[in-house]
């Protein structure tokens, strides 16, 4: 297979232009020189220090047998322009060379599975796909001979052909002992094989700059290095094939999750990489016995589905947007607007539907290519994506009934002798009238439409939520007037709404609407045209204030919530909620984490919503080395040095207060009552000293466990970072970055890891200092 210079993977800057195998073939003169060819001027005056670092090399030894190069797959990375090379892992090398091998002359594609099987490499056209998100094929290749020049980092592969042509030159130099053969590129470039330490790449004479005299400086070669053994680069150690965990991480607004504007994906790489690392320091044991295998994390990527054609909204949002401040005002489009979208009944439906489907998808091939996997799966969302999982797993359902029996309709609907003309004018549709009627479509037929049905009809998704939710509500009232649909047991209806003597109607709803209200609640989320009575619904308020949208199933029950930085609290206030009832939990999922860094900006509590009677501090989490930090120890330390003083202090005046009391009174007069006042109040101020210091020991003392509410099955749900000492200085420079900070948190990833394998039975052990 040819390959050229100008081939994606960044070596047109590192390496010259290679000729392919066929002129390699007819031209074999031209490429490959004896030593007794005349080396061109240019390269014998190109750096006589280099001549002479030659003779310090010890050649005098025999010529060692050639051992042929051991070969090792790499894959091209690009971001901004720029590309880099990176090794895979051992087992995934070997597996690549052994298919490599096996492939020979076949026609068919060989697919191999690599980097936890979330890439799949195409063998016989050297392309890496990724399996579970949409990326750009990336090119691969079998290196064995590396350049670097003098203002490159790292070293670049040599595309594979001419790395063959440098490999049989290098065994021809081994073993006739003959040395400064030399190769030379299209473009003029050449690689002197000097000795078999020292291999280097000129530029030829046009690329030089005329004005330098010097012959020292006339060229600057490239270092050469064969095999990936005498480069340095990390080589990864590759990850376990168990997998004993699924985890699926939601993003937040906009394209970029961090500073460094990175996607959801690299941003759960680094997320991967990390719990990866704290399973070998903080699971070794377990991991050496074979008790655990790892922990996959997978993203979801639900921006560019609301930004992409599908939708035109970025289309629309142009049109009316300024031309000033332009930057801005794209940032503000792609990215803050997501807020209000989430806040919109049509592209809400859009979000939940596309953060849905993808969980699922997602779930289905990962199944698929994970045949043997038996362990559970968990959800993680950041930001927005925690309030998008947050109304997503409140309105899951257990599995008991479906939604659909909970509104029967199986009468004729009758919506107050009104015809389909005068229901859709109501709903200011008129415009789809002849839409239906061209299909024989009637009230009654209507109410057996679903979104798909309406959807075929070529009527937009905005138009379809309005017909199908008043079609539904009419459903359930009708369902009420034939005892079809009865209250759940424990609601009460609030006070009907009644006319006095003076014609005046006294507030609340009448018992109908009461009812028609409480039972759409349980069935569905609330819609803002209605007011939602209390907090003592089956799914405890939650859904009150939630845009009326039809929320999709997952295919699983999530075995624990985890969100990051989340606003979670204060949506559900601006909703309108005050409280969560504390025997509250989701349908299908039985833990959550509210996990925040101190100066996150983004981030609400919880806790206080569901126990309004004590002031409970956040848990905090532990810093992955087994300790806080330093600066939080000796805040710490000041603190119990004035508690210990302050005690020092009370103690020393009571024994003061005490020896004064103990003054002989054998020859005192009797006490008179002035005197029994006075020793009283000495009584009453040692009391007060005991009381103070009795105080002070018991703030020492941690706080007994307190049961909050069923969210976490009654353990406590906010969890706070320790911030590091420098975001201590000035909390406002780091608030931004505090709301990123989760990706690369190794603490964030230990607990996540803690909660999963407490859950399998493997303890966590104390990483060594």
């Amino acid at each position: 297979m040819s390959h050229s210079s100008s081939e994606e993977g960044g070596l047109s800057q590192a390496a010259p232009n290679v000729p392919n195998t066929r002129e390699l073939l007819d031209n074999p003169t031209q490429s490959v020189a004896t030593p007794r060819d005349q080396v061109p001027p240019t390269v014998d005056e190109a750096s006589p220090s280099s001549t002479s670092s030659f003779e310090m090399i010890d050649m005098e030894s025999g010529p060692a047998p050639y051992q042929e190069v051991q070969p090792h797959w790499f894959f091209c990375r690009r971001a901004d322009d720029n590309a880099s090379w990176l090794p895979f892992s051992r087992k995934d090398s070997d597996k690549l060379e052994n298919a490599s091998h096996a492939v020979g002359d076949q026609e068919d594609e060989v697919v191999i599975a690599v980097e936890g099987e979330r890439y799949d490499v195409h063998v016989k056209d050297r392309k890496r796909y990724a399996v579970y998100w949409e990326q750009g094929p990336t090119e691969v290749r079998r290196c064995t001979w590396f350049y670097k020049g003098n203002k490159d980092t790292r070293f670049m592969p040599y595309p594979e052909d001419f790395s063959k042509r440098l490999e049989e030159a290098f065994m021809i130099s081994v073993t006739l002992n003959e040395w400064k053969r030399k190769l030379e590129f299209p473009n003029g470039e050449t690689v002197i094989l000097h000795n078999p330490k020292l291999m280097m790449q000129y530029q030829p004479i046009g690329l030089q700059d005329e004005w330098v005299s010097s012959p020292s400086e006339q060229t600057r070669p490239g270092t050469v290095k064969r095999g990936v053994n005498n480069i340095p680069v990390e080589i990864p150690d590759g990850e376990p094939e168990k997998v004993d965990h699924l985890v699926f991480m939601v993003h937040g607004i906009g394209p970029a999750c961090d500073l460094r504007f990175r996607s959801i994906i690299q941003c759960v790489n680094d997320f991967r990489s990390a719990s990866l690392s704290l399973l070998t320091s903080h699971y070794k044991r377990a991991e050496q016995d074979g008790l655990i295998g790892r922990v996959e994390f997978l993203p979801v990527n639900w921006h560019s589905a609301l930004h992409g054609d599908a939708t035109g909204v970025d289309e629309d949002i142009q049109r009316i947007t300024l031309p000033s401040i332009s930057r801005l005002r794209h940032f503000t489009n792609d990215t803050l607007l997501d807020l209000f979208f989430y806040n919109s009944p049509t592209y809400c439906q859009t979000i939940v539907d596309t953060v849905a489907s993808e969980i699922n998808m997602l779930h289905t091939l990962f199944r698929k290519r994970h045949s043997d996997f038996n362990g559970a799966v968990s959800v993680v969302g950041h930001s927005l994506g925690s309030l998008i999982l947050f109304d997503l797993l409140t309105n899951q359902r257990n599995g008991s009934r479906k939604a659909k029996e909970a509104v029967p309709c199986g009468e004729p609907l009758d919506l107050n002798g009104d015809t389909l003309q005068q229901t859709l004018s109501r709903l200011g549709l008129q415009q789809y009238l002849d839409t239906l009627q061209a299909e024989n479509v009637d009230l009654e037929s209507l109410a057996l439409c679903q979104d798909g049905d309406l959807k075929d009809l070529g009527i937009p998704l905005g138009p379809r939520k309005k017909i199908l939710d008043y079609v539904q509500k009419k459903c359930l009232s009708q369902a009420f007037k034939t005892g079809a649909v009865h209250l759940p047991e424990g609601l009460q209806a609030p006070p009907q709404m009644t006319s006095n003597s003076d014609g005046n109607q006294s507030t609340g709803f009448t018992m109908q609407q009461s009812q028609f209200h409480r039972a759409q609640s349980v069935t569905s989320a609330v819609d803002y045209e209605y007011f939602d009575v209390g907090i003592g619904q089956t799914n405890g308020g939650i859904a009150k204030g939630q845009v009326s949208i039809d929320y999709p199933q997952l295919a699983f029950h999530p075995q624990t919530f985890f969100a990051f930085g989340s606003p979670i609290g204060m949506f559900l206030t601006v909703r309108g909620l005050k409280q969560i009832d504390p025997n509250y939990s989701f349908p299908t999922c039985k833990s959550f984490y509210n996990i925040y860094h101190p100066y996150d900006p983004v981030a609400y509590r919880l806790e206080p919503m569901i126990v309004t009677d004590v002031d409970l501090e956040p848990m905090l989490i532990p810093h992955h080395k087994g300790r806080k930090r330093m600066h939080l120890e000796l805040k710490d330390s000041f603190t119990r040095m004035s508690m210990d003083l302050k005690n020092n202090v009370l103690g020393s005046l009571r024994t003061a207060w005490q020896s004064f009391s103990r003054i002989p009174v054998a020859a005192l007069p009797p006490v008179d009552e002035g005197n029994a006042t006075t020793e009283r109040d000495l009584h009453e101020t040692q009391g007060v000293c005991d009381e103070a210091e009795s105080s002070g020991s018991a703030e020492q003392t941690e706080q007994p466990e307190i049961k909050v509410g069923m969210l976490n099955g009654g353990r406590r749900i906010d969890y706070v970072l320790q911030e590091k000492p420098i975001e201590s200085f000035n909390e406002y420079l780091f608030a931004i970055q505090s709301h990123l900070c989760y990706w690369e948190s190794e603490d964030t990833a230990l607990l996540l890891l803690k909660e999963i394998y407490d859950k399998l039975g493997v303890a966590m052990e104390q990483p060594q200092q």
